[in-house]
Formats: C-alpha cells, structure tokens, sequence
C-alpha cells in the first residue's frame, strides 16, 4: 500500500511541475516581449470602399508587473498615400499557452500572434486575423519616444478625426462611427 501511495505522490509532483513549467514558459515570454518591436505586419486597412496598405508598424508591449504574463501596449501602423500617416490603438495583450492573444481597445477586436520565434533581436512568426494566418518580422528597438503620440484623440473617433490630415486639409465632417477604417492582416 506504501509503494502505490508513493508512485501515486510521485505522479501528481510531476503533474503540477508540467503545469508550472507552463506557467514559467509564458512569464519568460511575456519577459521577453517587454519592448518596442518594428518592422512588417502586413497590415491594410479597409476606409469608405478603399484599402490601404500600411509601410511598416510599431508595437509596444509593456508588462503588467503584478500580472506576468499580460500588459498594455501600443500598436502604430504606418501609411504612404493614406489620408493619414498612422493610425495607433491602444492594446491589451495577455501569453496564453504560449500564444500572444492582442486585444485593440480602440476597435474592440483580438489578434493572435501563434508559432513564433521570439529573441533579444527578432520577433518572427504569424499572426492570426479571423482565421487567416500571416507572416511578420519584426526588430527590437530601443529608447521609444511615445511622446509624440500624446494627441491620439481617443475620445473617440470623431475627434481623432477632427484633427488635420497629413495634407493639412480638415477632415471630413461627415465622418460617422460607421465608416472609421477597420485593420486586417494580410493580402485583399
């Protein structure tokens, strides 16, 4: 009786030591994507019946120091020949059984960032966006100067869009909630 109840001991230390390996193996990762990464998403965004292709983009994953495996961040996407020069949203972003689960607030949509590789240099992988899976390749950065985006205008997209363009025209005023750009990865 002695020996089961010692091969029974034995199994369930191994179990929880599987179960906290995963744990650990999401905290390392969320340690390691602590940072700013740039490079190529392969973002478009779809605005009143045109889609725009977006030249590089900029994220920020800032860790939550009493919840390791998630934070905050920002996620800039880059335009030429877009009635804008960026378009930022703020983000949640959570490690999940090794998946990187982004949360938009501003859109109200989630992302899934799933085979991946992950250094001090380089973030590579694919991101999943309603069930269509793209490559990206990003850089790590360093020294990120966020002030400049400190007139996001997320009051809502009214006053986002209120602001001037990049070609110094005021934007429309007929600009509904409806018709602000929506962000998909990959190719249209």
């Amino acid at each position: 009786m002695k020996k089961i109840y010692n091969l029974l001991m034995m199994a369930m230390m191994a179990a929880a030591t599987c179960t906290m390996t995963s744990c650990d193996e999401d905290i390392d990762i969320a340690n390691s994507l602590e940072g700013t990464w740039t490079g190529t998403m392969f973002v478009y965004t779809d605005y009143r019946g045109t889609s725009y292709y977006a030249t590089s983009t900029e994220i920020t994953f800032e860790g939550d120091p009493f919840r390791w495996t998630r934070g905050t961040g920002y996620w800039v996407d880059y335009y030429s020949g877009a009635p804008w020069d960026y378009i930022a949203n703020h983000i949640d972003w959570r490690v999940n059984n090794r998946n990187i689960e982004i949360y938009f607030r501003e859109d109200n949509t989630t992302m899934v960032i799933c085979d991946y590789r992950l250094s001090d240099n380089y973030f590579t992988g694919y991101i999943n966006d309603n069930g269509t899976d793209v490559e990206f390749r990003l850089r790590h950065t360093w020294s990120p100067n966020w002030d400049r985006y400190d007139r996001w205008g997320y009051d809502g997209w009214n006053s986002y869009w209120s602001r001037e363009t990049r070609s110094g025209a005021a934007a429309d005023s007929t600009f509904t909630e409806a018709d602000r750009p929506v962000r998909h990865v990959g190719k249209k």
